[in-house]
């Protein structure tokens, strides 16, 4: 006892007068020994789980918001035309039906074009049963005479094609010996012999304008094109009786039709080079030869001569198109009215009479805009129609209050957004427990109202049935349908884990005994395997389930919940095995 007394007065008076150091000591010592205690008695964490089963079911997604009950609905009745009041059939305070007109709009100018509408379907139906007629003999008739004057026409045109070309024949060899003559020849009267026309007419051009080169290029050019094609011509010419095949009667008229342009261009440009010589010397207040004067009369006459045979052999090379073009449509003419009506008509007709059905029925539709009926039944309250008035659809007809209650209430804007009107909604009391009743969504005010930078909008539910124990200003609980997706994968909403922008679950490898899930109850399984992630997609969701687009299939099992143990607690249910995700 001494020796304890010995050892325990010097720590007390240690601990007395150094306070400080002393709870630093004991918090050491402390700590100390809780980590000895660790490492001789560790312990570690380890995760049993819920297990569910991935089942089939129908989703339910919805939209909740709160509100009041109103005894009374009002609706304000709007025209869906415009034009001015004949009659109004109501008074303010009259009990009126659904679909009881109210009021009537002139509506002259609709019913014209209901009018116009059947007039044109009636055209319609007649124009389809005078197609499906059979063709009468004289009409047989004068569809033959019309393809037998159409194949006499176009014989005729090769005929005066054949005749066109001799007789530019005829002028074509003195137009190119004149032309040869005019710019080839020697003539003495415009300079020494030892000189050409062509040459003469282009150096005296010369003098004053250089343009006289690029001239003559140009004649020397067209001459020998047309001359080339002259020769061609006169072969094939040559070469093609008047009994020839309509075929070649027609490249004879083409090719002849072509070679008459080229020596027209001949002639034009020879011409050219001339007159610039003309005016060269007349610049110069010098006096051409007169032998110039003769050659641009003989051009002029060369001219006038192959503009004459190509005007001709156009109109025959038109001719014959257009005759050819006349007997294949007399030709499908009478094979038409021979084979009866073609089905391509008959179904365009149908396609006609269709369209022309379909404007009477939008007719009839715009004419009954005119009248204003009550949407629902109800009571006529403000009135403001007067005989006479002109309304629009933006014009408030009157107001139509309804002895169904309904519920109003005010939505988010992210919320309003999902929702339509005639979409089904569930509906619950404060003051009335266990009552519910189904109603439809009746309107959704197109303007949010803004309070404190919220935007709200508001949204009336009509009841499907009344109850006498609703009353007016009583809280409403409203649950909005937005979707419903039956037989579709299901899991519980607790099962639905997030890693980023990936949604996923936990599954496990190897199927777990039911009858292992069942014994585990509350406390979780402890499985051999731990489970795995599974990417999944997802669809709309209750506030129990969610549906699973892709990565599942029925009978799945799924964790749930996790739950945290210790190693010595968990050793009395299983292995302790870390979880792999």
């Amino acid at each position: 006892m001494p020796r304890i007394t010995a050892i325990y007065t010097p720590i007390r008076t240690f601990a007395v007068t150094h306070k400080i150091w002393s709870l630093i000591i004991a918090l050491a010592v402390l700590g100390g020994g809780w980590w000895l205690y660790g490492v001789i008695h560790p312990t570690s964490t380890v995760n049993r789980y819920m297990v569910a089963e991935v089942t089939r079911s129908t989703i339910v997604s919805s939209i909740s918001g709160s509100g009041q009950v109103s005894a009374l609905e009002q609706v304000d009745i709007h025209p869906k035309a415009s034009g001015d009041v004949t009659a109004i059939l109501v008074q303010n305070g009259q009990a009126v039906s659904a679909g009881q007109a109210i009021a009537y709009l002139d509506s002259t100018n609709a019913q014209n074009t209901l009018r116009n509408a059947q007039a044109d379907l009636a055209s319609a139906q007649l124009s389809m049963q005078k197609l499906k007629q059979p063709a009468d003999n004289l009409s047989l008739i004068q569809s033959q005479n019309a393809l037998s004057q159409a194949t006499a026409s176009l014989a005729k045109s090769y005929d005066d094609g054949y005749n066109e070309v001799a007789s530019t024949f005829a002028d074509l060899p003195g137009i190119m010996t004149g032309l040869k003559n005019i710019l080839y020849g020697y003539d003495r009267s415009l300079g020494a012999p030892s000189i050409s026309n062509i040459d003469y007419y282009t150096n005296q051009a010369l003098m004053t304008d250089a343009r006289a080169t690029s001239f003559r290029d140009d004649v020397n050019t067209k001459y020998a094109a047309a001359l080339a094609a002259y020769n061609a011509a006169l072969d094939i010419y040559k070469a093609t009786p008047r009994s020839a095949t309509t075929a070649s009667i027609s490249t004879l008229v083409n090719t002849t039709y072509d070679v008459t342009k080229n020596i027209a261009d001949a002639a034009q440009s020879a011409n050219n080079l001339i007159q610039l010589y003309k005016d060269a010397f007349t610049s110069r207040n010098f006096t051409p030869v007169s032998t110039s004067d003769t050659h641009i009369t003989n051009l002029n006459s060369y001219t006038s001569q192959s503009s004459t045979h190509i005007s001709t052999l156009l109109n025959i090379k038109t001719s014959i198109i257009t005759n050819k073009q006349s007997i294949n449509e007399k030709t499908a003419s009478l094979s038409k009215l021979e084979s009866g009506a073609d089905p391509l008509d008959v179904q365009s007709s149908d396609l006609t009479i269709e369209q022309r059905q379909n404007a009477v029925t939008q007719a009839q539709s715009a004419l009954s805009d005119y009248t204003i009926r009550a949407p629902f039944s109800g009571v006529i309250a403000n009135l403001t129609l007067h005989k006479g008035d002109t309304v629009s659809s933006g014009t408030s007809a009157a107001t139509l209050i309804t002895h169904q209650q309904i519920a109003e209430l005010s939505l988010n804007e992210v919320d309003a957004a999902k929702i339509s009107v005639g979409e089904k909604a569930t509906l619950t009391f404060d003051a009335i427990e266990g009552l519910s009743i189904t109603g439809k969504i009746a309107a959704i005010n197109p303007l949010g109202t803004v309070t404190q930078g919220v935007v709200s909008y508001s949204v009336k539910i009509a009841f499907d049935r009344q109850d006498s124990r609703v009353k007016p200003g009583m809280t409403v609980n409203a649950n909005i349908q937005t979707a419903v997706h039956q037989n579709v994968i299901t899991v519980p909403l607790s099962a639905i884990k997030k890693q980023g922008s990936q949604t996923y679950v936990l599954t496990f490898s190897s199927a777990i005994a039911t009858s292992t899930v069942q014994a585990a109850g509350t406390e979780g399984i402890l499985p051999e395997t731990q489970p795995e992630r599974t990417d999944v997609t997802v669809g709309i969701s209750d506030d129990v389930n969610t549906e699973i687009v892709t990565g599942l299939s029925e009978g799945m099992q799924i964790v749930t919940r996790t739950i945290n143990t210790t190693a010595a607690a968990a050793r009395t249910g299983g292995g302790n095995v870390m979880p792999r995700l």
